[in-house]
């Protein structure tokens, strides 16, 4: 980071280039080559892309051979080092968009090394790696953040606004359901799903928008799922979920959310993916749909593959502004921004003496924070555990959060036997 007789500058490094880099790290990298960082607290800031490490470096590579001056060049580094290389390049922070089951390892090196971490979601897979990593980032001074871009969602965000303002009481009982289309399972991440879930990988979105919106103390979790088509029907590859959470609030009453998620959508669905969700309140209903916001387009021989009838704008969208200039924004992008934002403030919006009261004020963000995730990857770790007990014969378990035996519990139906997945306070 220099700030001495130059701009204020964050170098940023890349962990992973694959389909999400494109989609909302490519644009915000270009776009803040192009245009300082700017708030009032410290004023403009560069922030470039300095490295990029991932398994083979081959898209790393293609882009920075055809981007032009778009990023301003960037070191790609690949392999099992490719990490250690990038932190020893020199970086400030770092994103992690790896394959979800690699998070952990990257964020523990990148931490350990002191660089400020933003991690997709999920963050990692169990309470155990949350709290190292929260650990980690508290003994060397820096932030841990999680991506959660439907936070940002506008409509997500008027719903929570009303239920912030009291407008909307008491959630009784929710319904969301996220479906990927077959190239998300089929080709974007073969490599990888071999004994995954869509759930780990979706549901997860709104695990964390049922958690930050409405609270309470998540206390069961239980799944169920369907194999076959992109593994085994009897194998520990999953073609969709479903899991049931239930919270209970400080007013001692419960309200159960049912999450439905699934990666064989047909590709010519109208969509890009299918996103539905509804909450029912003690005096009110909300209602939203991706599919259904105002937007349908029809093109010849474009329409629905190259180009989705249904196109969510929002999100993340190339334009061409009134004044001619082509851009691209929408909430995809703008965590990405807040983000960087963030470690401008810690590390430049104000005084050295003072860095220590900015970064607690950013920790307490309990929107990204890492050490606000803890009921979000609880309910990972359970699903991905009663998934795992299903694949091997024993369907219909339940995880009970924080009860007599410990943080985080898994049952057998039928037997009084359990198992411990983690012994701590959730």
């Amino acid at each position: 980071m220099s700030s001495a007789g130059t701009l204020p500058t964050l170098k940023a490094g890349m962990v992973g280039f694959g389909m999400i880099v494109d989609e909302t790290y490519r644009p915000f990298f270009e776009t803040v080559y192009k245009e300082d960082l700017y708030q009032r607290s410290t004023g403009p800031v560069a922030v470039s892309l300095d490295a990029v490490a991932s398994r083979t470096g081959a898209r790393a590579e293609k882009y920075l051979a055809e981007s032009g001056d778009k990023v301003g060049g960037f070191q790609s580094f690949a392999g099992d080092n490719a990490i250690e290389e990038m932190i020893e390049a020199g970086v400030d922070f770092a994103c992690v968009a790896s394959p979800d089951d690699r998070h952990f390892d990257a964020c523990k090196k990148l931490l350990g090394a002191g660089v400020h971490v933003i991690v997709e979601k999920p963050s990692v897979l169990s309470l155990q790696e949350l709290d190292e990593l929260v650990a980690l980032a508290e003994k060397n001074n820096v932030t841990a953040k999680v991506v959660y871009h439907k936070l940002f969602d506008p409509d997500h965000k008027r719903m929570r606004s009303l239920v912030y303002d009291g407008v909307l009481q008491h959630v009784n009982n929710g319904y969301c359901s996220l479906l990927e289309p077959k190239a998300i399972s089929g080709k974007q991440f073969a490599q990888w799903i071999t004994g995954r879930n869509p759930g780990t990988y979706v549901a997860v979105h709104y695990i964390k928008l049922i958690d930050f919106s409405f609270g309470g103390k998540l206390k069961t979790i239980t799944a169920a799922g369907q194999r076959g088509l992109v593994g085994e029907k009897d194998g520990p590859t999953w073609d969709s979920c479903q899991m049931k959470m239930v919270y209970e609030y400080e007013s001692g009453r419960e309200a159960a959310f049912d999450i439905q998620t699934s990666w064989v959508t047909p590709d010519n669905f109208p969509g890009y993916v299918e996103q539905e969700v509804q909450f029912r309140f003690d005096n009110g209903l909300w209602n939203g749909h991706s599919r259904k916001r105002g937007v349908e387009c029809t093109v010849e021989d474009k329409t629905p593959m190259e180009i989705k009838n249904s196109l969510n704008n929002h999100f993340n969208a190339p334009f061409v502004e009134p004044w001619n200039e082509r851009s691209q924004r929408g909430y995809g992008i703008e965590v990405i921004e807040q983000f960087a934002k963030e470690v401008a403030q810690i590390e430049f919006g104000g005084p050295e003496s003072e860095r220590a009261e900015r970064l607690a004020q950013i920790r307490s963000l309990d929107y990204n924070d890492l050490s606000a995730d803890r009921q979000t990857v609880a309910a990972v770790q359970a699903l991905e555990a009663i998934l795992e007990k299903r694949a091997q014969g024993e369907p219909d378990c339940v995880v009970r959060v924080n009860d007599e035996n410990g943080g985080l519990v898994l049952y057998r139906p039928g037997s009084s036997e359990f198992e411990v997945l983690y012994e701590g306070t959730v």
